[in-house]
């Protein structure tokens, strides 16, 4: 199976997870951390997530997944160690035409989750089509060596460039924006720091300066 890849805005969708384990507690994490409203559905959890449930950032029900929990659900997530209940979360969820991500169980999802690196802004994820997770994992810990610090340094101050060209109604092309993002400007945001590399930026796309 083919998979297209795409990054979503959870600010403020619901999403349930049904299991309460180390795996749910991972994906929870980045859930919250995308903005997510998170339901969990598990008897049991684990000490983190009964934490945040107390905080109040999520929402627990100390119970099993029972038909119906799906209503009013934008994206779900099933991590049990119970193939049953796999089976059962995904039939409610392809009747209310929920996209569900079953871990482990590529079978029984709709959507897979690819293993991800992230320097601020920028985000680079890695899927294998949910054949070979390990590899996903190894070439996610390959770019983690590559992709140092001043990468999300360079992200920001590619996006405040970005913006101010069009501010300024100056366009640049694709190519010119290749070669400025190149070794140079990585080199001095370490070494002068970040107005030097942003200015430094501005001039190997072209131009001088451009107003705030």
């Amino acid at each position: 199976m083919g998979y297209f890849p795409v990054l979503l805005d959870l600010t403020g969708r619901r999403c349930l997870m049904v299991g309460g384990g180390p795996v749910a507690e991972r994906r929870i994490t980045g859930l919250l951390a995308a903005g997510a409203r998170v339901t969990v559905i598990s008897p049991r959890t684990t000490p983190t997530l009964a934490a945040l449930a107390a905080e109040g950032r999520i929402e627990l029900e100390s119970r099993g997944y029972r038909e119906g929990d799906l209503a009013g659900v934008d994206l779900a997530f099933v991590a049990t160690d119970a193939g049953e209940v796999n089976v059962a979360v995904a039939r409610e969820a392809r009747e209310r035409g929920v996209w569900v991500n079953a871990a482990d169980d590529p079978a029984h999802c709709t959507f897979i989750l690819p293993a991800v690196v992230r320097r601020g802004d920028l985000t680079v994820a890695v899927a294998t089509g949910g054949s070979s997770p390990a590899l996903a994992r190894a070439v996610r810990e390959e770019l983690e060596a590559y992709l140092t610090a001043e990468y999300a340094t360079l992200a920001a101050i590619a996006a405040e460039a970005r913006r101010e060209l069009r501010v300024a109604g100056r366009l640049v092309t694709a190519d010119a924006w290749r070669r400025a993002l190149g070794p140079e400007v990585r080199r001095l945001i370490v070494e002068r720091g970040r107005d030097d590399a942003k200015q430094r930026l501005l001039e190997l796309l072209g131009v001088e300066a451009c107003a705030p």
